[in-house]
């Protein structure tokens, strides 16, 4: 597997693997599905385009994308988001050797911690991060309710939980 930046021509192949590991019938046959919490769209090729130079990509020898993330600067920190693993691979360690990778490569920026919001219902996606150094931190933010680009809630009581991990 070669974790490497983000490339143009992935953006059809990143929102494919996000929308696929996020939303739908093939989410499930992962264990990060949304799908019972959302419907539509997780991303879209102008949203994956906008975040380019922040996307980081696994991929086989072949080329094929297996997983991806974001990591944005923010100030003292990155943010770590739209992470997702082919969910056909999911809990075969892509996912945590493209986190601490992502993790990596904000220490070597000199950011001080990494910072990311889950669903705080995905109690068993939070059971992950805590189990590679992730506190919750207690603070909630409120999910963007009536805006599409971020899906369809089948909830009324969605919310964020904001994590972090020093560096």
């Amino acid at each position: 597997m070669r974790i490497r930046r983000a490339h143009r021509q992935d953006v059809p192949a990143v929102v494919a693997l996000v929308e696929s590991a996020y939303r739908g019938d093939d989410s499930r046959a992962g264990w990060t599905t949304e799908a019972d919490l959302l419907d539509g769209q997780r991303t879209d090729p102008r949203e994956v385009e906008s975040l380019l130079e922040h996307i980081v990509v696994a991929e086989d020898p072949a080329g094929e994308l297996l997983g991806c993330c974001t990591l944005v600067p923010r100030e003292g920190h990155a943010y770590f988001g739209m992470f997702a693993v082919r969910p056909g691979l999911q809990g075969s360690g892509v996912g945590s050797r493209l986190l601490a990778k992502a993790e990596r490569l904000a220490a070597e920026r000199n950011l001080r911690y990494v910072e990311m919001t889950v669903i705080s219902s995905r109690s068993e996606l939070i059971g992950y991060y805590r189990r590679r150094g992730y506190a919750d931190t207690g603070e909630r933010r409120p999910f963007p309710y009536g805006d599409d680009r971020f899906g369809t809630p089948k909830r009324d009581d969605l919310d964020f939980a904001v994590l972090v991990k020093e560096l």
